[in-house]
């Protein structure tokens, strides 16, 4: 009986698997249960390099004068010391959302209503540690405490025209794409600005409005 080009290779891994330990080696088939049931399991396991993911979160806050951007600290390496956006790994049974809000609310003790998701950074030099894509979603809070938890060694509210000079890993960029992004959002009136703006007054919008606008 033709074995696939898979079947054989892993019989052969698995025979060596038993000389490696002492275990008596045997002839590998089709009909085999043993092996049947290795390939049953990794059949769907990708052999090349693939990329982690991580999800960020660019969260506007207003204070009733002021729009300021939430940055936490970063407690560890890479760019320990240096600020940058709520975030981290994505775990692996939840959606990018789920790891966005989780994240969110693990560094800097913020639950958030509504989060949008508006860009996903991908350049591959992005994260000195590997290759690392990462979702990004912004959102728009009435301004409140936070403070520094987990691997954030403290969170802050930073007006946009006092953040630090350098954010770490690409947050820079980030920042000057979740501005844009939003402002599509105003002129376009989108159901998600409303949604993010439910809660505050017509002249707190207004305010919001001209604090955030960037030149097109």
């Amino acid at each position: 009986m033709r074995l696939s080009v898979f079947s054989f290779v892993l019989g052969c891994a698995m025979q060596l698997v038993g000389c490696s330990t002492g275990a008596p080696r045997h002839e590998v088939s089709e009909g085999d249960s043993a092996n049947q049931q290795v390939m049953e399991e990794f059949q769907y396991h990708y052999k090349y390099p693939h990329p982690g993911v991580t999800t960020d979160n660019v969260i506007f806050g207003f204070d009733g004068e002021t729009v300021k951007v939430l940055l936490i600290e970063r407690g560890g390496e890479p760019y320990k010391g240096c600020w940058a956006f709520p975030g981290g790994f994505l775990e692996i049974e939840e959606s990018a959302e789920e790891g966005a809000r989780r994240e969110l609310m693990e560094e800097t003790g913020l639950t958030m209503p509504f989060v949008k998701q508006f860009h996903a950074f991908t350049a591959p030099d992005r994260d000195p540690r590997e290759r690392v894509l990462t979702i990004a979603y912004y959102s728009l809070v009435r301004l409140s405490e936070v403070k520094g938890m987990d691997d954030a060694a403290q969170a802050k509210w930073f007006a946009l025209n006092e953040m630090p000079e350098k954010l770490a890993f690409d947050h820079n960029e980030m920042l000057r794409v979740a501005l844009e992004e939003i402002n599509k959002e105003i002129r376009l009136e989108t159901k998600d600005w409303k949604e993010m703006t439910k809660g505050f007054t017509k002249e707190e919008v207004e305010k919001i409005v001209g604090e955030l606008k960037v030149e097109s």
